[in-house]
């Protein structure tokens, strides 16, 4: 049976089959889960505490970091709740309009990690190749447009993405072999030609993700460049710690989510796709609070101040 776009389609569910198969494996996967999801809102939400609280942390550079924690939060929210719930309730259920909804934030909030991580690349290259127009080019002013640009730019690709799906016929009680509504599956599981969508996808990866990293390679050349003209070893390493964190997790999150689109073109076991996805979507939002606590003196400084003023 298939459902047209636009009729009956609160009739229709998506059955998620998540991690585990195995019945004794749902406890160890819902503790474990559960686990990384309270690590990352605790830990993302000390950071931008620890921001808000410490007048020393009020620079560009934090602000653009609380906002990074702040989608990074909103990033796991998206699917982990839900995972939790279905293993609870023993039921693998997610109505169309939870899928949609799904898909759209889940695009938004990957998205808007990739623009402030360009953006933070951008704020280390003007405060290392330009340090004496820092101030003024890095304004308040300028921090809040890139950062609102990059919402909105986020938001217009999921809309997008979410108008292509309401385009589609699905046939009933659709078996997404993953422990959210992840694009690609929900699309390749449509009984409609899906030609478009698969461009559209495939068009805004390449601008939307291509574009970003290879202006923060771009802003690393000249960075490592100005680094390499420096004449003291502390005046290098100075600049290079300032780097070390953001490198990090660019490195990481790009590094996750580049070996799962590999594995998908490689591999079409959907199951070990759906556990690699696990390293991008919950492991990178996880550990950034710790890349950036354990290898920032200003932040671990604020961190510890922290008791003091409760």
């Amino acid at each position: 049976m298939n459902v047209e776009p636009g009729f009956d389609t609160h009739l229709l569910e998506f059955l998620l089959l998540g991690l585990a198969q195995d019945p004794e494996l749902q406890p160890l996967t819902f503790g474990l889960f559960r686990s990384m999801y309270l690590i990352t809102v605790l830990g993302n939400l000390l950071i931008i505490r620890a921001v808000i609280s410490d007048s020393h942390l009020h620079t560009p550079m934090y602000f653009f970091l609380s906002n990074l924690s702040f989608v990074d939060i909103c990033f796991t929210t998206t699917t982990i709740p839900k995972m939790l719930v279905n293993i609870q309730t023993q039921s693998k259920a997610i109505s169309y309009a939870g899928c949609i909804t799904q898909i759209h934030f889940f695009v938004i909030f990957p998205e808007l990690d990739i623009f402030l991580l360009t953006v933070m690349a951008y704020d280390r290259y003007a405060a290392i190749c330009q340090p004496l127009h820092y101030m003024v080019i890095i304004n308040h002013q300028l921090c809040v447009m890139l950062v609102l640009v990059s919402w909105v730019g986020s938001d217009l690709h999921a809309i997008l993405q979410s108008l292509m799906e309401f385009q589609l016929s699905f046939c009933t009680h659709l078996e997404i072999p993953h422990f959210f509504c992840e694009l690609n599956e929900v699309v390749h599981h449509a009984c409609s030609d899906t030609i478009l969508n698969d461009l559209v996808i495939y068009i805004t990866a390449v601008l939307l993700r291509g574009s970003p990293l290879t202006g923060i390679l771009y802003s690393y050349c000249k960075i490592v460049s100005s680094i390499h003209a420096i004449s003291s070893a502390q005046g290098k390493y100075k600049a290079l710690s300032t780097c070390a964190s953001h490198l990090s997790v660019v490195s990481l999150f790009y590094g996750t989510s580049l070996g799962v689109y590999l594995s998908s073109a490689v591999i079409q076991n959907s199951c070990s796709i759906a556990t690699a996805s696990v390293m991008y979507t919950v492991v990178t939002p996880m550990l950034n609070p710790f890349i950036y606590s354990l290898r920032n003196k200003d932040i671990k400084r604020a961190l510890r101040r922290l008791p003091e003023k409760d």
